[in-house]
């Protein structure tokens, strides 16, 4: 079976090459080919000599495959579908907004977390992806060149396949790779604290953490993550360490009518977060089938928004993109799509 070359690191690189009996500088220069000049086939490596592109063309190709599909939203928003290695479908959505350009990647084949809002935990887990499924939907789409940021936004848990993220963050960062800020690139979890205090340890990535509620059994009955990670053991893990510089860390807030949209899930929240220099993200819940929740007011929250401003917390209102596509925030879901693969 063929192997990937797109989504190895330096280091694998440098033992495929060596395994292969290429001189070690030849890791670099496919690097560049890969990462830099962002070729299609390993014919293109012209620096490369005939003899070691036929070597690398025996067991490897470039693993660069194009969206199967793309739906376009009226406000811009641009979400495409793609194949995995292992049958299955996922989906990333590219968000154009003034000077931004941002990407959000899925990082799992459906989720295991199944938080009760969300329509990519619905469809159960199906496998995580490998980096160089997670560098195909960054790389392969069009507008890769344009990009300004990345979220680990989509669908799955990222800290859940913690060490394919991080092989991917190495070569958006690295001199090799992208060369990237890794403040261009902010990684989302509900809390899986092993992956959590490895990536804050080990990456300068921004953070976000779903929160969805101050109080423990709401928060269980939205997130069932609560029961093994508990807020207060994810938030006494984040006040170990220092956010007070450049690196951000925001914790998002789907706000839910009549649930965790008054003001003293305000009060709360900013007595829970106090002394952590954040930021808070409100988002619009986006309904989904045969769950009994609904969206909150747009009184509710700007009410929500500016009392935690006022008690020195940066709020906003996350804008809602991409909802006529099932694009917006917890809509993911490649179920359908797995059913009907055939049809595609």
């Amino acid at each position: 079976m063929m192997q990937t070359i797109l989504g190895k690191t330096l280091e694998e690189l440098k033992q495929i090459t060596s395994d292969l009996g290429m001189p070690a500088f030849t890791a670099k220069q496919i690097s560049d080919w890969l990462y830099k000049k962002k070729i299609t086939g390993i014919d293109n490596m012209s620096n490369l000599s005939v003899q070691n592109r036929e070597k690398l063309k025996e067991k490897f190709t470039i693993g660069l495959q194009s969206p199967i599909q793309k739906q376009e939203s009226k406000d811009g928003t641009v979400k495409y579908l793609f194949n995995t290695a292992t049958g299955h479908f996922i989906e990333t959505v590219y968000i154009p907004d003034d000077e931004r350009a941002t990407l959000c990647v899925s990082s799992q084949v459906g989720c295991k977390m199944n938080c009760l809002f969300c329509m990519t935990g619905k469809q159960g887990f199906s496998g995580n992806l490998s980096a160089n499924e997670i560098m195909n939907q960054i790389q392969s789409i069009p507008e890769n060149s344009g990009l300004t940021n990345i979220v680990f936004m989509g669908m799955g848990e990222p800290m859940d396949n913690i060490d394919e993220i991080f092989k991917t963050l190495e070569i958006l960062t690295s001199d090799y790779g992208y060369a990237w800020s890794p403040k261009r690139i902010t990684v989302s979890t509900i809390g899986v604290i092993p992956g959590l205090k490895r990536f804050i340890e080990e990456s300068q990535c921004h953070l976000a953490i779903s929160i969805h509620s101050p109080y423990k059994e709401e928060r269980k009955n939205l997130m069932p993550v609560e029961k093994a990670y508990p807020i207060d053991r994810i938030l006494d893990l984040i006040r170990k360490y220092d956010f007070s510089h450049q690196r951000r860390i925001s914790f998002e807030y789907i706000m839910f009518k009549g649930l965790n949209d008054d003001l003293q899930h305000a009060k709360d929240l900013a007595k829970l977060l106090a002394g952590i220099p954040c930021r808070v993200n409100l988002i619009k819940y986006h309904a989904i089938p045969d769950v009994d929740l609904k969206s909150s007011d747009m009184t509710a929250m700007p009410a929500f928004r500016d009392y935690l401003s006022s008690k020195g917390i940066t709020c906003t209102i996350r804008s809602s993109r991409g909802e006529d596509i099932l694009a917006a925030c917890g809509m993911l879901s490649t179920k359908e799509c797995s059913i009907f693969a055939g049809k595609l």
